[in-house]
């Protein structure tokens, strides 16, 4: 059976936990049945059930009793021995029978995405049919300079893990109407995210600015960005729509559900 793996990815504290919940949440009251996948070695207590929890085999409490690390190091040590246990996470995957796998990653972005552990996971699991969601912090993109660092940070990262790419907008509900209009300007204006940083105080004015915003929009990182929200449900139906055109070339938004709409 052909799957779909949504791997969400961020900064930490920009909701990838809790909008993989609410995306679930939406799936299961569309009649669909979405597996969950948790790489966080040091999650505490999810707001999901998992399918399949990389805390079976790697814990950061465990990593810290064994080494005898700190906090930091044994972060690090457990984002390594990821890769170590990927072939026990696959068979768990494997044996889960559903069609689309919600892939919660580690609060730490630099702990998953820049350690080579994130993609020996990644061959590990399967790249076909495989998407990368990248959250945008919407209290880091509200400033131009903002905005500009979190592209190219989802630009670096998909890079580094080789998936297409959607970008996020997480916890929409946080922005206001305004603020809301300015960031989706940036994303598909170049024009007006360059009027925005020239305006805003202290940010770098040198030709610099214009090359990376030229730069980015060559190379299709200036992407659609779509606003999503775990409180209002606000995007949780065109990011299932945005996967299934990406690989079926069609949003397949019909209900499963016997219910009526």
């Amino acid at each position: 059976m052909d799957r779909t793996m949504l791997y969400l990815v961020g900064t930490a504290g920009c909701g990838k936990t809790t909008l993989a919940a609410a995306l679930a949440t939406w799936m299961q009251n569309e009649g669909y049945s979405p597996a969950m996948v948790n790489l966080d070695p040091g999650a505490d207590a999810l707001p999901y059930d998992c399918d399949a929890d990389i805390r079976e085999f790697v814990t950061l409490h465990g990593v810290m009793e064994e080494y005898g690390l700190g906090p930091n190091g044994a972060q690090v040590a457990a984002a390594d021995l990821l890769a170590i246990n990927a072939e026990k996470m696959a068979r768990a995957i494997d044996a889960v029978d559903a069609e689309y796998f919600i892939v919660d990653t580690p609060g730490q972005i630099e702990l998953f995405a820049f350690r080579s552990s994130s993609r020996f996971l990644v061959d590990s699991f399967g790249r076909e049919r495989t998407l990368l969601a990248f959250l945008f912090d919407p209290n880091l993109v509200k400033q131009p300079t903002g905005f500009v660092s979190a592209q190219m940070l989802a630009a670096t990262v998909e890079f580094r893990l080789g998936l297409p790419t959607m970008n996020v907008l997480s916890k929409s509900d946080l922005l206001t109407v305004e603020e809301s209009e300015r960031v989706n300007d940036w994303a598909s204006e170049p024009a007006s995210l360059l009027a925005a940083l020239d305006a805003e105080p202290g940010a770098p004015h040198l030709p610099l600015t214009n090359e990376l915003v030229k730069a980015m929009e060559n190379l299709g990182m200036s992407r659609r960005l779509t606003f999503a929200s775990s409180e209002t449900g606000d995007g949780l139906a065109e990011i299932y729509s945005t996967v299934q055109a990406w690989f079926d070339g069609g949003e397949d938004l019909e209900s499963k559900s016997p219910k009526t709409r």
